[in-house]
């Protein structure tokens, strides 16, 4: 049974995955979309700093976000100005799994979108369709599998993220301390036991997301074919 502070940091972790999944959605489909069609130079350079979050070690990101944000560095202090604080808040935890997230988001749409006949999309367009009308009901209805598959794979990543977040976001019980920070810490003071407990959760919740988007694929894709 999980104790009251552990549901409280389950639910926060829940909270904070999903607003970052959702704030990067429409970025990586539009990064998707512009690399799945771009055949110009430099895409290659586009696509490797994109997926620079996959190869770096989380805390070199967080360290990079914790600079960046920082009061003597421009963006901190346009941000500071202004009142508005990141670091150290649950706003620099969600900026974190968004960071960490958004590369297997792009890469996973991107595919789909790369595998979208390009003559259905220009059928459309002759048809009377915009760009925008032509994604809407055409590349999006085609690619939906792999956009399904890249969101879910980026909300479990930002579940599991530990390394970037303890760098900008600390380890604050009750204001920034997520799933994976948590058990870091209950280990490090030797509550093994109740750092496996929260270790089979974010398992469970890894699971259970996955399970769910396969399921729902393949009705979808039954009624499809139907």
């Amino acid at each position: 049974m999980l104790t009251r502070d552990e549901a409280g940091v389950v639910l926060f972790t829940l909270e904070v995955a999903a607003l970052a999944t959702l704030l990067i959605f429409p970025l990586a489909l539009g990064a998707a979309l512009a690399l799945a069609r771009y055949r110009g130079p430099g895409k290659g350079v586009l696509e490797t700093i994109l997926s620079l979050p996959l190869i770096l070690p989380p805390t070199a990101v967080g360290l990079v976000l914790l600079e960046a944000l920082s009061r003597r560095a421009s963006l901190g202090g346009w941000l500071a100005a202004r009142g508005i604080e990141i670091v150290f808040t649950w706003k620099a935890v969600v900026l974190a799994m968004a960071v960490m997230s958004f590369p297997l988001l792009v890469r996973s749409a991107r595919t789909a979108f790369e595998e979208v006949d390009p003559r259905l999309v220009g059928l459309a367009r002759t048809l009377g369709c915009g760009p925008a009308a032509a994604l809407f009901r055409v590349t999006l209805p085609l690619a939906w599998r792999g956009v399904l598959a890249g969101t879910v794979l980026a909300f479990a990543r930002a579940l599991g993220e530990f390394g970037a977040t303890v760098m900008v976001a600390g380890n604050i019980p009750g204001r920034t301390r997520t799933l994976a920070l948590a058990i870091f810490h209950d280990n490090q003071v030797g509550r093994d036991d109740r750092a496996a407990v929260l270790a089979g959760v974010t398992a469970a919740l890894a699971f259970a997301a996955l399970w769910t988007t396969e399921l729902l694929a393949r009705r979808l894709g039954r009624r499809r074919e139907e």
